[in-house]
């Protein structure tokens, strides 16, 4: 099920609600103007301490994957993951990778058999948020009509081994957002509402995701494509590093490994911001052409 809260503009970005399996979910939704309907849902996924509105740039709205994508024909929906927004009250523990995941692909589905998806799902995931989007695209069915899958600011390995919580000790958080002038002036106050502290079974799962990491890889199915910022200071992302990463995926039909020059971990937040979305979404571009062109894909 799912409810408007407030009637916006066309064009802006509302509040809706979600269920997936027995857990209620906040999210943000953005449709393309005018009534259109969208040519695939975009299902963008938020990072550890985040929460939805991260894809919103309220500083600088011009920087909103949840506008731009609309303007582009495409519907997006950003979720807050189990244990945030509207979950928090009622999973103060959070969860981990694989419930996140049957929660968040049961709430998609409840949303696409009501509402039109196009040509189907676009998963978008920035750090922790990249991990269930790996984890779906593993677990994917043929009714989940997943198109792709474009991740940031995540990676196989992390930049220091055995840091339990990467994003530890004082300060820790912004020791990871790059230099302050990769982002717009007001982004930390427009964005205090775009912060939460980080489950306890989520950040208790931060040390393992490099033995699952191994495990989820080789199961994809769909083309893939990552994200590292110039400036990315929790993942290893040398050369040697992403061939490494790229080989894992040995069922993928592509893999893309990209670099974002002037940004810092969180993307979605910076001056680059739009120059990545303008990259993820021609990613999509290329996915929906994919599909198109297989076997039994729409008529040309």
């Amino acid at each position: 099920m799912e409810a408007a809260v407030g009637a916006p503009p066309a064009e802006e970005v509302r509040d809706v609600l979600l269920e997936g399996a027995g857990v209620a979910l906040s999210a943000l939704l953005s449709e393309p103007p005018g009534g259109a309907a969208p040519r695939a849902l975009v299902v963008a996924v938020h990072g550890g301490g985040m929460t939805a509105r991260y894809f919103d740039a309220r500083a600088w709205p011009g920087l909103s994957l949840l506008r731009l994508g609309a303007r582009l024909g495409f519907a997006v929906l950003a979720v807050d993951r189990p244990g945030y927004g509207r979950s928090a009250e009622a999973l103060p523990e959070g969860m981990g990778v694989e419930e996140q995941t049957t929660v968040l692909r049961a709430a998609v589905a409840g949303y696409a058999r009501r509402h039109p998806a196009g040509a189907g799902v676009f998963l978008l995931g920035h750090s922790f948020g990249g991990k269930p989007a790996l984890c779906w695209a593993a677990r994917a069915e043929q009714g989940d009509h997943l198109l792709g899958v474009d991740v940031s600011g995540c990676g196989r390995r992390y930049a220091a081994d055995g840091d339990s919580s990467p994003l530890a000790g004082p300060g820790g958080r912004r020791q990871h957002w790059g230099p302050l002038r990769l982002y717009p002036q007001g982004t930390f106050r427009a964005g205090a509402d775009m912060v939460a502290p980080v489950p306890a079974r989520e950040a208790a799962e931060l040390t393992h995701w490099p033995e699952s990491f191994a495990r989820l890889a080789p199961r994809v199915r769909v083309p893939v494509r990552f994200t590292f910022a110039e400036h990315e200071a929790l993942w290893r992302h040398r050369d040697a590093d992403l061939a490494e990463l790229a080989a894992c995926f040995a069922m993928s039909p592509r893999v893309l490994l990209d670099r974002q020059p002037d940004a810092g971990h969180n993307l979605s937040l910076g001056w680059a911001a739009r120059a990545y979305h303008l990259r993820a979404l021609g990613f999509l571009e290329e996915c929906l052409v994919q599909n198109a062109l297989a076997p039994g894909g729409p008529a040309r």
